[in-house]
């Protein structure tokens, strides 16, 4: 078994450091848009969550030397509401799911767009600026897209993924900030995440730890259900109130952890009846959250969560969880991983290996710093 804290992590050697405070930034920032003389900026955002998460610092870059120009954000259904949580965004335009890329580049003809920041590494998301009339075409050399571009970076070497969105942004020119994702909870949102949760019977009082027992990536990334109950139901024991989250295609994992849980434990299940802005409100008003890897994840870090992760078929290094709120990862190390399968063709020992009783035990530290934290 292999758990790694927050501090524990060599941040050094996965991404690069930003040095200087905030007001040195401002005074050396550059502004790649208005030396292109772009008015109208469209920003093509990653299609999974927890990637347009890990964007955010990128995209924090560009609307920082972004002042003359007005910054547009096109995403997929899926994470387009994650950047309308975003301060300094013009519009949001949904993509709609299952469109063709000839569609998307008709959309984007009719904004008069100057530039395309393309996030994405596909051939079809360049090909589409392209054939958008989008004058400049930004992104990595990658999928035998470079002549689509007007301008082409060369891809790192191994960084964390929200690195490597970095690395693209200041080799355009942006001034680098700090790479930790950063998002704002409304009055609102709060608001209505507290109506959903007491619907769903909490009192308005007890403290809550979340737990996600999916990931859309596949069944390879999934913690086994019975040890999410098993921590659900110890969580219950010190006095805290297990919350599920989740889509609606994660409901069958969510009746087998309260199943496992035992039919006293009071767990309160959320899954597939949040937006993502609620989803972000739930977990921000809670003491942390346990989950695998995925989107919400990375969400619980934006908004300063402290997160006890469960990594097995995936590279930790690359994609754990930046935040201002500690985090803890634990791995159960096979010769096998990472492998990056989306099924486990073998016992799936990666993710049985980690036991229910060191999750806790690190799920229980956050909670009770994040209690401290609160007093």
């Amino acid at each position: 078994m292999y758990i790694t804290g927050a501090a524990a992590v060599d941040e050094a050697a996965c991404y690069p450091q930003t040095s200087g405070t905030m007001n040195e930034r401002d005074s050396q920032a550059r502004d790649p848009l208005r030396d292109a003389r772009v008015e109208r900026l469209v920003v093509v955002a990653p299609n999974w969550l927890g990637d347009a998460v890990m964007a955010l610092p990128a995209l924090a870059d560009v609307l920082h030397a972004s002042s003359g120009t007005t910054v547009t954000i096109a995403a997929r259904p899926s994470v387009a509401p994650l950047f309308r949580l975003v301060g300094g965004v013009s519009d949001v335009l949904e993509l709609a799911r299952g469109a063709a890329w000839r569609e998307v580049a008709g959309l984007l003809r009719g904004r008069g767009f100057d530039a395309a920041l393309l996030l994405p590494n596909s051939f079809h998301a360049a090909w589409t600026a392209a054939r958008a009339g989008i004058r400049e075409r930004w992104g990595y050399v990658a999928d035998w897209r470079g002549p689509w571009l007007t301008r082409r970076v060369a891809r790192p070497g191994r960084v964390h993924q929200a690195a490597y969105y970095q690395h693209l942004t200041s080799a355009l020119g942006f001034t680098a900030g700090p790479l930790f994702p950063s998002l704002e909870v409304s009055d609102a949102d709060r608001e209505r995440s507290a109506e959903l949760l007491r619907s769903a019977g909490w009192d308005g009082r007890a403290p809550m730890v979340v737990l996600a027992p999916g990931a859309a990536y596949g069944g390879a990334k999934r913690w086994p259900a019975a040890s999410f109950g098993a921590v659900a139901a110890a969580m219950a024991r010190d006095g805290l109130v297990p919350v599920l989250i989740g889509t609606a295609a994660d409901a069958q994992a969510g009746r087998e952890v309260c199943a496992a849980a035992g039919g006293d434990v009071p767990v309160l299940d959320l899954i597939g009846r949040t937006d993502l802005p609620t989803l972000t409100a739930v977990l921000a008003v809670s003491r942390g959250l346990i989950t695998n890897d995925s989107g919400a994840m990375h969400l619980a870090a934006a908004v300063g969560v402290p997160v006890t992760a469960i990594f097995g078929p995936t590279d930790e290094t690359a994609t754990y969880p930046l935040g201002r709120a500690p985090h803890t990862i634990l791995t159960h190390n096979v010769w096998c991983r990472p492998c990056m399968l989306r099924e486990c063709p073998l016992r799936h020992r990666c993710m049985r290996g980690v036991t229910p009783e060191a999750v806790t035990e690190a799920a229980r530290r956050h909670v009770a710093a994040s209690a401290n934290n609160d007093q």
